[in-house]
C-alpha cells in the first residue's frame, strides 16, 4: 500500500528527503506522494521513513493504492531497476 500526505500537512521540508525513491514532490498546496513510486520505504527500511520524521502525523496508508509487501517489493526492484539504465 502506498502512503498518501493528508491536508493535515503544515509543507515543513521533512519528508520530501527523506524519501529514497524520490515519491514525495511539492503539490499545489501540500507535499503529495506519487504512487507508482512509494513502496512505503520497502527495500531500503524497515519503516517508512517520511512517517518517522512527520512532526504532525499527516502520512497514513492510501487506502486507494493498496499493496502486498511482495507487490511493494517487486515495485521497489522494478524502479531500482529503472534507476540503474
Amino acid at each position: 500500500m502506498a502512503l498518501i500526505i493528508t491536508e493535515e500537512c503544515i509543507n515543513c521540508d521533512v519528508c520530501e528527503p527523506e524519501c529514497p525513491n524520490e515519491a514525495i514532490y511539492q503539490g499545489v498546496e501540500i507535499y503529495e506522494i506519487d504512487p507508482m513510486k512509494c513502496t512505503e520505504c520497502v527495500g531500503h527500511f524497515d519503516t517508512p521513513q517520511c512517517v518517522e520524521v512527520c512532526p504532525v502525523e499527516c502520512i497514513p496508508k492510501d487506502p486507494g493504492h493498496v499493496e502486498t509487501e511482495e507487490q511493494l517489493l517487486a515495485k521497489y526492484h522494478n524502479l531500482i531497476r529503472g534507476a540503474e539504465l
